[in-house]
C-alpha cells in the first residue's frame, strides 16, 4: 500500500490571444493604436475586458497592465477577471479534499477519476501529517486503511460472481466496483482536472490558502498560487505568503473579495 504525503499540481492549459482580431476590433472603432506591456494572455484579456466597459483604448493612463489591473482590483471590478482561464490537474489528493474543492462552483469546472470504472484494489492513500508524525496514530490509521482496501478487494470479487450472468464485461465490472467502493475511506487518493477563471481562483485562494482552512486543501491552494504568481503576476502578485507557527504556509492579500 502506497501512502502519499504531498499533493501535486500540474498547469496543463492556459489561454492565447488572437491578435489579428483584437487589431480588427480596434480598427473598427477608430482606435489607431493600442497596446499593453504584458505578454500574458489572461492579463491582456482582462485589461481588454475592462477597457471595453469604458472604451478607454484611445487614451490609456500610464503604468501599463500591472497598474491597470491593480486599479481594477482595488475598486473590486472583479467581473473582468472572469475572462482569463487556466487548466490544472491535481493528483495525490484525497476524496476528503475533493469533497471540499467542488463546493467552489461559480467559475470552476471539474472532471474527476471515477471509482465506478477505475479499479481501486491498488489505490494509494493520503495520510494527514498530524497522524503521520505520530507513530502510534499512524499505525491505527494504516491498519484501518489496509482493512478497508482488503474489504474492497473481497467485495469486488464476490460481486463479480454475483453479476456473472451479465454479458457486458464493462458493465459487470462497473456494477461490482460501484458497490464495493462504499467501504473505501476518504483518504483514498484521487485525481481531478480543474478549470477555473482568475476571479474564481482568487476566491479559492482567499478561502483555502487561509490559516483557518484544512491543511490539505491549503497546501493545494498555496501550490496553485505559486504557479499563478509566476504565470500572471499582475493578477496574483498582491498575495503575501506567511509561515505559520506549525511550519505550514498561508497567504494574505489586501485585495480580498475582488
Amino acid at each position: 500500500m502506497k501512502i502519499i504525503d504531498e499533493p501535486r499540481v500540474y498547469l496543463v492549459g492556459k489561454q492565447a490571444t488572437n491578435e489579428s482580431e483584437i487589431d480588427r476590433f480596434l480598427a473598427d472603432h477608430d482606435v489607431d493604436r493600442w497596446d499593453t506591456d504584458t505578454g500574458v494572455a489572461g492579463q491582456k484579456l482582462s485589461e481588454i475586458a475592462g477597457r471595453i466597459c469604458y472604451m478607454s483604448f484611445a487614451k490609456p493612463r500610464p503604468g501599463g497592465n500591472a497598474v491597470y489591473l491593480d486599479r481594477i482590483m482595488s475598486v473590486k471590478h472583479g467581473s473582468v477577471l472572469e475572462h482569463c482561464v487556466w487548466n490544472f490537474i491535481f493528483t495525490g489528493v484525497s476524496r476528503s479534499f475533493t469533497h471540499e474543492l467542488i463546493r467552489h462552483r461559480a467559475g470552476f469546472g471539474y472532471s474527476q477519476l471515477s471509482q465506478r470504472y477505475v479499479d481501486e484494489s491498488v489505490a494509494e492513500f493520503v495520510e494527514p501529517a498530524c497522524i503521520a508524525t505520530n507513530s502510534e496514530l499512524h499505525e491505527v490509521w494504516r491498519s484501518a486503511v489496509e482493512h478497508a482496501q482488503q474489504a474492497y478487494v473481497q467485495l469486488v470479487e464476490g460481486l463479480s460472481h454475483k453479476f456473472a450472468e451479465e454479458q457486458d464485461k464493462t458493465l459487470r465490472r462497473k456494477l461490482a466496483r460501484q458497490a464495493a467502493r462504499s467501504v473505501l475511506p476518504n483518504a483514498t487518493e484521487t485525481k481531478i482536472f480543474v478549470t477555473a477563471n482568475a476571479r474564481a481562483l482568487r476566491h479559492f485562494i482567499e478561502l483555502r490558502a487561509n490559516e483557518h482552512a484544512d491543511v490539505e486543501i491549503r497546501a493545494v491552494a498555496i501550490k496553485v498560487l505559486e504557479i499563478l504568481q509566476s504565470e500572471a503576476p499582475n493578477l496574483f502578485g498582491d498575495y503575501q505568503l506567511i509561515t505559520l507557527p506549525d511550519g505550514t504556509t498561508a497567504a494574505r492579500t489586501d485585495n480580498a473579495k475582488v
